[in-house]
């Protein structure tokens, strides 16, 4: 999904700038104004996705300053200068230090839309490049990340790929143990903000009454408790990516200030007026159908539209057995590696049963299974001989920990649910899963 190019136009002379925005509207460009250099530095980012068009004498910071500190941002990054009637000789120079072109005043509204179309084409030409290039340069790392040749898993990866650097928002759809979360962390790692911070949240792992906290953060007495501000996690992800799992679990009443993040891109922590201006790529993650859950009434049908900018479906391991000897290969040596054992053969029997399965837990659980298989334990591996045959002590050890894990997974790392699952102390758990390396 390609971001349009725009203008940004930089001219403090109100009817200049006015004759030029309404003749590059007419044309179909897109443009933002800005009275001063100052102003137009706050719209130039890296990748800025359009060209600059300026004029040479501006109040404070000069036109030709900015297109130096233009060229040291980006050397591709085209701009066009305008200059007032005798300043001929700072066009010369402006063109010197890299300017695209200039425009000398007066001039037609006609000649600045034909040099604002040339120079936008071959602004889209750089970009398109680049952003060809970063794809093939992220393909492998993705193809290791996301496994499988399958027909499902290619169309995944493809748009991945198409859209990671957009930074529209994205709804990820698919079954408990499809990897979601994995996807979520694919698109922002591959980037532009692959830098900047990636926070995940479980919508569905905490009480009503801490998600709200959570996310927007508050002020000191906000609440009972509260005796210190707190940056919430939609704040803490401005100029990254918020993930946010199980989005379907999210109460009515957030999700309303949920839609309101998402359209006008600003927060108010609890016990604030003040709008804190965000940007972040919201990534959402469901395995519930949201489009029939909005016409259900469980799941507010604005929200659901506004996330679903781009829907990845993640399909069910079921219906793509044949990723699954890749799959479990590749599980099979992390889990040598994480248990320091050989990786234990693979025999044709046991793939076969392997490829006959269901598996409703998907990913999740055939990783499960191979962990299993390296330490010797798991039915699936019944009739397969372990590697290396653990003792007592480390056999029990091995239950634990992934008794443990998957519970904790389970309940969406939620310690205190997992505690009351699995019927043990909140300490207890915390110590444990700390021993077994699950925090």
């Amino acid at each position: 999904m390609k971001t349009p190019l725009k203008v940004l136009l930089v001219e403090d002379d109100p009817n200049v700038r006015l004759g030029c925005e309404q003749a590059m509207q007419l044309a179909g460009i897109p443009v933002v104004v800005a009275v001063s250099a100052e102003e137009a530095e706050k719209h130039l980012l890296p990748d800025f996705a359009g060209i600059v068009v300026t004029d040479m004498r501006l109040p404070g910071i000069s036109g030709m300053d900015l297109l130096r500190k233009v060229r040291a941002l980006d050397p591709d990054l085209p701009v066009i200068i305008i200059t007032g009637h005798g300043d001929v000789t700072l066009a010369v120079e402006a063109m010197r230090n890299g300017a695209y072109d200039f425009m000398q005043k007066p001039f037609s509204t006609g000649d600045l839309v034909e040099v604002v179309g040339r120079a936008l084409e071959k602004r889209a030409l750089v970009l398109e490049v680049e952003a060809l290039r970063r794809r093939l340069d992220h393909r492998d790392d993705l193809e290791a990340r996301l496994i499988g040749r399958s027909p499902q898993m290619q169309k995944v990866r493809r748009l991945i790929l198409d859209v990671a650097d957009a930074g529209v928002d994205v709804l990820i759809y698919g079954e408990t143990g499809t990897g979601k979360e994995m996807v979520a962390r694919c698109l922002h790692d591959l980037s532009r903000a692959g830098q900047e911070n990636y926070v995940a949240i479980n919508c569905g792992g905490m009480a009503d009454n801490l998600l709200d906290s959570e996310l927007f953060g508050h002020e000191p007495g906000a609440f009972t408790g509260a005796q210190k501000r707190r940056i919430g996690k939609i704040e803490y992800a401005s100029g990254g990516t918020l993930f946010l799992d199980e989005v379907e679990s999210m109460p009515m009443n957030m999700q309303i200030k949920l839609l309101r993040v998402l359209q006008e891109r600003v927060i108010e922590r609890l016990g604030s007026n003040q709008q804190l201006p965000v940007s972040c790529r919201v990534v959402a993650a469901s395995k519930e159908d949201l489009k029939a859950w909005s016409e259900q009434g469980k799941f507010r049908a604005d929200l659901y539209y506004r996330l679903n900018v781009v829907r990845i479906e993640l399909p069910p391991l079921r219906e793509r057995r044949e990723d699954i000897p890749a799959l479990y290969d590749a599980f099979l040596l992390q889990a040598a590696k994480r248990y320091n054992r050989p990786p234990p053969a693979l025999p044709p029997q046991l793939l076969q049963r392997l490829m006959a399965q269901d598996w409703p837990g998907n990913i999740r659980e055939l990783k499960n299974v191979a962990e299993c298989h390296v330490l010797g334990i798991g039915s699936v591996v019944a009739n397969a001989e372990p590697a290396v045959k653990p003792s007592l002590a480390e056999a029990v050890e091995n239950y634990e920990r992934l008794l443990i894990s998957d519970e904790f997974s389970r309940q969406g790392g939620n310690i205190q649910r997992t505690a009351e699952a699995l019927k043990a102390a909140r300490t207890t758990l915390h110590d444990k899963l700390k021993k077994y390396g699950l925090l």
